[in-house]
């Protein structure tokens, strides 16, 4: 059996102001040459198919778009759940009617889970279908244990599946968890329980010929071939920049062995980290003019006449602009900075603060009303 698997399309992300909508929606088109090409016979999307509870319009116009696509033009059965970034109420809507069109949404978590199971020309493979839970959810179901961390909670869960697995037969598990091991990046929100751990032991999945996993945003297996993250469909964040996106090709034998192979996403516009002297970036020579979502770090000591105007002429899509300082000289001039400013008053701290701020110095009239309100609160201090 073939299965494309995928997650974590966060539909509806804005990514340093910049919505993202148009992007994913470049990268869905993939989605759909990759079925064209590698005909699977099944699709697993394994959760946070928005980024937020209450997603934009558009953000559910471009899944309602997909999925009809999906079901219409290609007749492919999804097994879709639900993440921590999703709503369950909302994405369980129309989930019956769905099933009629072999669109399997499972977002609200509930015991037992009953498999959804397919037959390929071998014999049966088992689906298990674990949306995104927290711990007190599942406590609901075992009141004579106490089950506080996701580790207690998933152990519970996939114990009540294995209670009736058939050892001579195929099963996959999907679920949206965060496995301990796994490389996690600044765009994903920790999965959090107050006063226990987010983290998932990988050998709780031993029982599952595969286990197609969501939450992580880099594409990555996790101690074998058999438990993978498909990784996310954009670069979230800049921490992922050196991240290749790509969606997960399971081939799945009869004596259910894995192989696996990923196949690479092209961003409308990639999000890149640049790293260089400002003359160097603007240089024809250094560097092509480009429209990919840029943080630029500028290696400059002196300072620079408004250089996010000069640059955006050649990189208009810059997200992030920073200075960076040399390691070796931070230390010396972070102290050399609190020395000089133990030596002057807050006034001065101030004035400086505001031409900052406005790029205008700070007014007579306001620097007296200024040096009334400090000599107030000095006073105030002072209890006087």
């Amino acid at each position: 059996m073939r299965i494309l698997h995928t997650a974590d399309w966060h539909l509806g992300k804005i990514v340093n102001g910049i919505h993202m909508t148009d992007d994913q929606a470049y990268v869905l088109e993939q989605f759909f040459e990759i079925i064209e090409r590698y005909s699977p016979d099944l699709i697993i999307n394994a959760g946070d198919i928005y980024d937020r509870a209450i997603p934009p319009k558009e953000a559910v116009d471009l899944l309602d778009q997909t999925l009809t696509r999906l079901m219409t033009d290609y007749q492919i059965p999804m097994l879709m759940i639900s993440g921590n970034h999703d709503s369950p109420d909302r994405l369980h809507f129309g989930s019956q009617l769905f099933r009629n069109h072999q669109l399997y949404i499972q977002s609200k978590f509930h015991l037992p889970i009953e498999p959804v199971t397919f037959t390929d020309e071998t014999g049966p493979v088992h689906f298990y279908l674990i949306p995104y839970f927290e711990p007190a959810d599942v406590q609901s179901y075992y009141l004579d244990q106490k089950i506080t961390t996701h580790q207690a909670a998933m152990s519970a869960v996939i114990e009540s599946i294995k209670e009736n697995i058939n050892p001579n037969e195929r099963h996959v598990c999907i679920a949206h968890a965060f496995l301990a091991g796994g490389m996690e990046s600044d765009s994903e929100d920790r999965l959090s329980m107050i006063g226990g751990s987010p983290y998932v032991d990988v050998n709780l999945f031993e029982a599952f010929n595969y286990a197609a996993l969501g939450h992580l945003h880099q594409p990555q297996k996790i101690s074998s071939d058999r438990v993978q993250y498909s990784g996310s469909l954009l670069k979230y964040s800049f921490s992922e920049a050196s991240q290749k996106k790509s969606m997960t090709l399971i081939d799945l034998d009869q004596q259910g062995q894995v192989f696996f192979e990923r196949i690479p996403l092209q961003p409308k516009h990639d999000l890149r980290v640049m790293t260089d002297y400002f003359d160097h970036l603007l240089s024809a020579d250094h560097y092509q003019a480009s429209e990919d979502y840029l943080h630029i770090q500028l290696l400059d000591d002196g300072q620079i006449l408004d250089p996010i105007t000069q640059l955006r002429k050649k990189f208009p899509n810059i997200l992030r602009l920073e200075k960076v300082i040399k390691k070796s000289d931070r230390g010396l001039n972070e102290l050399a900075r609190v020395k000089k400013n133990q030596q002057r008053t807050e006034l001065e701290l101030f004035e400086d603060f505001y031409l900052e701020m406005t790029d205008e110095p700070l007014s007579e009239k306001r620097k007296q009303m200024l040096r009334t309100v400090i000599d107030h609160i000095k006073q105030q201090e002072r209890g006087q």
